[in-house]
């Protein structure tokens, strides 16, 4: 391993220490319980999913396929890690953040595909921009409207999207089964009560991450003080300092933004927020934004007059 790899012992290390706190916790179900385990899982997959993140990013070492051999099994169950690395990586064109059609990661949608919705659907999807609704039913909405997607694609002939999901068909199968046979765990528990609510506090992340916005680094936030939160989220609240510096791991955003914070601040022009409790004071039951991308109105209604 050579010197600069070898500075990255704290990802490998937290990446062995997921994995075995996974094993412990759910290997110990049959005596410690649902109340027990459960709660702390969805903090250890919370983690794993980050993990991976840090890991399509390049880390911890500089080797892809050893990289991905670290997180090949996907403790969440719901998306694929290579199908997570391709829609990521294409999220990263900063210039086209929040784009409905060009950034595989955005909420919004444009203009002419929202008002061709039921309104049904437009009131689910309005609900989902609340904090609380993007706790609640965010990953339901983004599991099925991510399956969707991927089905067109498998069904077009797409076998890159295939491969994807068989390697993580493949990944799934130790985790199902040392779930069920070692954890004596029913399947339906892990799913309802582990994946979902880790994919949900993955949603707290992910709710205010990007803005629409005519500056592309306005549309990153900062949230400063979450010690539990960095942690889970591996400082990826600090968003705008990680979408400059894409390759920097996970340990080195913080003092990068300390370095510089009223830069960092002016950048993004003040999207800032002390604490996701600030975040969820202002949010939770509150629209962030319309659905319908609106800087995509504003121009569709500029061009039209």
């Amino acid at each position: 391993m050579t010197r600069a790899s070898f500075r990255e012992w704290p990802t490998l290390a937290l990446i062995l220490a997921a994995a075995a706190a996974w094993m412990l916790l759910i290997g110990n179900y049959p005596a410690l319980g649902g109340w027990i385990v459960c709660p702390l899982a969805v903090l250890v997959v919370t983690l794993q999913s980050s993990l991976q993140h840090e890991v399509l990013h390049g880390h911890p070492t500089r080797n892809p396929a050893v990289n991905e051999a670290l997180v090949y099994c996907s403790l969440g169950l719901f998306i694929p890690y290579r199908r997570f690395k391709s829609l990521h990586l294409r999220h990263h064109n900063n210039d086209r953040l929040t784009d409905p059609y060009d950034d595989p990661e955005t909420f919004y949608m444009a203009w002419s595909d929202w008002q061709k919705l039921p309104v049904l659907i437009q009131a689910v999807l309005t609900v989902n921009n609340t904090l609380l609704g993007r706790l609640l039913i965010g990953p339901l909405v983004s599991v099925i409207g991510f399956l969707g997607s991927e089905l067109r694609m498998i069904r077009s002939g797409d076998t890159v999207v295939l491969r994807a999901w068989l390697h993580h068909f493949i990944g799934a199968v130790p985790v199902v089964l040392f779930i069920t046979l070692v954890g004596e765990m029913p399947i339906w528990l892990y799913v309802s009560c582990i994946s979902y609510p880790a994919m949900s506090l993955l949603m707290l992340r992910t709710y205010a991450e990007h803005r629409a916005h005519d500056t592309a680094e306005a549309r990153s936030i900062i949230v400063e003080f979450c010690p539990l939160f960095s942690l889970l989220f591996l400082n990826n609240n600090l968003h705008v300092v990680h979408h400059a510096h894409p390759r920097a791991p996970w340990y080195d955003l913080p003092a990068m933004y300390r370095a510089n914070k009223l830069t960092w601040q002016r950048r993004n022009e003040g999207y800032v927020f002390r604490s996701y409790l600030q975040l969820a004071a202002t949010f939770l039951f509150k629209v962030k934004e319309p659905v319908a991308h609106p800087l995509r109105r504003r121009q569709s209604d500029e061009a039209g007059g």
